[in-house]
């Protein structure tokens, strides 16, 4: 179930190899886009619960790369790539994600930023390359569970740079 703010659904034709999660954010769409654009900001706030990021390599453009590794709270290392195929600030980010440049099941999310009155909706579209691929990054990985909570922490850390920008 959803918590506070953040739905679930999948409901087009890709919908068997989908995952959709939203968020409403306390916070300008300017700031929850950038929030992504420089690695100050992704490593204080990318992943799930527990989780720290340590970047190799960040070029944030059209076709630039990001290659990191996300340390688990059980102390197991992740290493993880990311492509950004489409940069449409503030409204949009398409990017295509693996455990590395050549992960033949790397998959596609598809982000976007909406702005609700002085709130932002991000909404991230997951698309896998098949069913089965999608099928266990649910059940083995917790992905509905692990990109609610990655929102979560991005709103925290949003939310709390709004804060602090509105106090000068």
């Amino acid at each position: 179930m959803a918590g506070p703010g953040q739905e679930t659904r999948a409901e087009s034709a890709e919908a068997d190899r989908e995952i959709v999660i939203s968020r409403v954010i306390d916070a300008p769409r300017e700031l929850v886009f950038e929030a992504f654009t420089e690695v100050r900001h992704l490593s204080r706030w990318w992943g799930p619960e527990g989780f720290t990021t340590t970047t190799r390599s960040f070029e944030f453009r059209e076709g630039g790369e990001w290659d990191f590794v996300l340390h688990g709270p059980d102390g197991t290392d992740y290493s993880e790539w990311i492509r950004w195929l489409r940069i449409i600030p503030p409204e949009r980010i398409a990017l295509l994600h693996g455990e590395s440049r050549d992960d033949p099941n790397a998959f596609e999310s598809d982000l976007t930023f909406a702005q609700e009155g002085a709130a932002t909706r991000i909404e991230m579209r997951t698309v896998f390359p098949t069913r089965e691929l999608r099928d266990e990054a649910v059940e083995k990985y917790h992905a509905i569970e692990g990109g609610r909570q990655t929102l979560s922490s991005l709103a925290a850390y949003v939310t709390d740079l709004a804060r602090k920008g509105a106090q000068g």
